[in-house]
């Protein structure tokens, strides 16, 4: 419905941390429409625009509240609404870490781009409104959220500022800063920062592609992100000695009765003997081992059973069940074994049996078992098997750290990279440009080469040759 009775009123600047000015009209005695500005030179502008259309004689929507010649100023979507449309469409064909990262970033990205409208919610349940809510693509049969965090998620979607605020480099720029911090305010690592960065400059693209955008604004500023640490830190890595010590206090872990260290040793024992990354020998299936009576056995890879969470499986299991990390679905590796591994795992079938599903390794129920659980065991094994000085280091800190000392001892033992990286699967540029800080003995050969050098130099220079 089109009206000529249209009102302008003055700028009104919003009394709020940040300066921000209104400009309102009225149409054909409708609510006021409104439109919040970060700088008053833009209010002005808008205002300008609406007056000429009044002049011109122009008719103004009553549902828009805008004429046809300015249909085009007003902003189709808000950041907020933006980050749901992106959210939806990725979240059908994203693994669950995706998912998580995805909602991690456009709960961060949104507290950025809020306007001081009164009655903002509490900073804890805003950000329990976007994380659990307002990013998660919810089942049919899900609950509404509680009356908090419907509210929350209301006052968001009115306080969102427009998509096209990210037009301004300034402002993008700021919530590329803001990248750095993760949600409580602390400084992320640098892989998360690069990580989330990712996500909003695809999130964008999208933008770009509906026709929201002109172009990506994430490539209007100059912004590098923390430099990534991609090699080893030698601290972490055991050697076979302090591997052999903390499997051993492995086993001491909740007593003999329980047993809650001793159905986890073998599982440890695979990351170190096997090279096998956690999720890797979590999922580990009976019927895919070869455990010969003596001599080198093998494993054949084929799952991981990474702990993601029940909001991003959408299957309501806490694992998510998917291939090989980097490879194609359902293709396989194998990796040989050697004969200590084999009776390890031979005692350990013959101990505690195998889950119903053929996994080696279950908890006292049957399920699977938890990264919170082995990581516990853990911890504790580390302070039974280290000094107080070692256990306050980096030294194998976290369980994957028995996987960076099988590949790190391979390669020392003078093993090929190009099958330490196929046992890995791992490329074999990844697998040096990783480990190469941690091959022992290259300082001591290399001193020795120059110290050879050195000493026939001043042979040459003092004119003294070996002789008498």
């Amino acid at each position: 419905m089109k009206s000529y009775d249209v009102r302008v009123w003055a700028i009104r600047k919003r009394p709020t941390k940040k300066a921000s000015y209104e400009v309102r009209w009225r149409v054909a005695g409708t609510l006021p429409f409104s439109e919040t500005f970060r700088t008053k030179g833009l209010a002005d502008n808008f205002r300008a625009q609406l007056l000429r259309a009044v002049q011109k004689g122009e008719a103004f929507d009553t549902e828009t509240g805008l004429p046809d010649s300015m249909a085009s100023v007003k902003p189709s979507l808000t950041w907020y609404d933006f980050a749901r449309a992106y959210i939806a469409m990725k979240w059908p064909h994203a693994a669950p870490n995706s998912r998580d990262s995805a909602n991690e970033t456009m709960t961060l990205v949104t507290t950025q781009l809020l306007d001081d409208r009164p009655g903002r919610p509490a900073d804890d349940v805003l950000r329990r409104a976007l994380r659990g809510w307002a990013f998660v693509v919810q089942g049919a049969n899900e609950e509404p959220p509680p009356v908090d965090i419907a509210n929350a998620l209301h006052w968001v979607a009115k306080a969102s500022l427009p998509l096209v605020t990210l037009k301004n480099p300034a402002d993008i720029r700021r919530v590329l800063d803001s990248l750095k911090l993760t949600l409580s305010g602390a400084t992320a690592a640098a892989e998360t920062v690069r990580r989330k960065r990712a996500v909003l400059f695809n999130a964008l693209a999208y933008a770009v592609e509906l026709g929201e955008l002109p172009e990506n604004p994430v490539t209007l500023v100059k912004w590098k992100p923390p430099t990534v640490t991609k090699e080893v830190d030698r601290r972490v890595v055991v050697n076979p000695r302090q591997a052999g010590e903390l499997l051993a206090a492995v086993s001491y872990v909740g007593g003999y009765r329980r047993a809650r260290g001793r159905r986890l040793v073998a599982l440890f024992a695979c990351m170190y003997f096997g090279g096998l990354r956690p999720a890797e020998a979590v999922a580990l299936r009976r019927q895919d081992c070869t455990l010969p009576d003596s001599g080198w056995g093998s494993l054949i890879l084929e799952k991981s059973r990474p702990t993601v969470g029940k909001r991003w499986t959408g299957t309501g299991a806490v694992h998510d069940d998917r291939g090989l990390k980097n490879r194609p679905a359902n293709e396989t590796r194998v990796v040989p074994v050697p004969p200590r591994l084999v009776q390890m795992l031979r005692a350990h079938v013959e101990e505690f049996g195998t889950a119903k599903d053929g996994r080696l390794f279950a908890n006292e129920r049957g399920g699977v078992v938890a990264s919170t659980t082995y990581w516990r065991v853990w911890d504790e094994a580390r302070h039974l098997a280290l000094t107080p000085e070692q256990a306050a280091s980096p030294l194998a800190a976290r369980p994957y750290d028995l996987r960076h000392a099988a590949l790190s001892s391979w390669l020392n033992a003078g093993v090929d990279p190009t099958e330490v990286a196929e046992r890995a699967g791992n490329s074999v540029e990844v697998l040096l440009g990783r480990y190469a800080k941690c091959l022992d003995g290259r300082q001591d050969v290399a001193n020795r080469r120059i110290a050879r050098l050195l000493e026939g130099h001043g042979d040459q220079e003092d004119g003294h040759g070996d002789g008498p």
